[in-house]
């Protein structure tokens, strides 16, 4: 299971740090995803790594603003957000696959999201 945790109400160019973590066993080929869904739009994909490598991809809308983690040790990936824009406003779920993948429908493991919200 996966839970996603640290959302919370920013100003527009503060940080936040969205943590997912993840009980029982995580494979070591499995990929971590963090994808958000903001009112009345379709969930999206934000940013992607392995859960052993250091590979990452992120959507062109967070790119060099979002950096995904991970702390193996911890069992928990985590999503720094800087230089928050009013657009990044979504509920954010962390997600794991088996594929490295954008698409949502290849991820069969989802946290419960934990709501952004950022005011101009």
């Amino acid at each position: 299971q996966l839970q996603a945790s640290g959302g919370g109400s920013v100003q527009a160019g503060n940080s936040l740090r969205l943590s997912c973590a993840a009980s029982g066993r995580i494979y070591s080929s499995y990929v971590m995803g963090w994808f958000r869904q903001a009112p009345g739009k379709e969930r999206e994909f934000v940013a992607l790594m392995r859960w052993r490598g250091t590979s990452t991809y992120y959507a062109d809308s967070v790119k060099d603003r979002f950096t995904i983690s991970r702390n193996s040790a911890e069992n928990t990936v985590y999503l720094q957000l800087n230089s928050v824009k009013p657009e990044d406003t979504a509920v954010y779920y962390c997600a794991a696959s088996t594929q490295l993948t954008m698409q949502t429908n290849e991820y069969f493991i989802w946290g419960q999201g934990t709501q952004v919200t950022v005011s101009s």
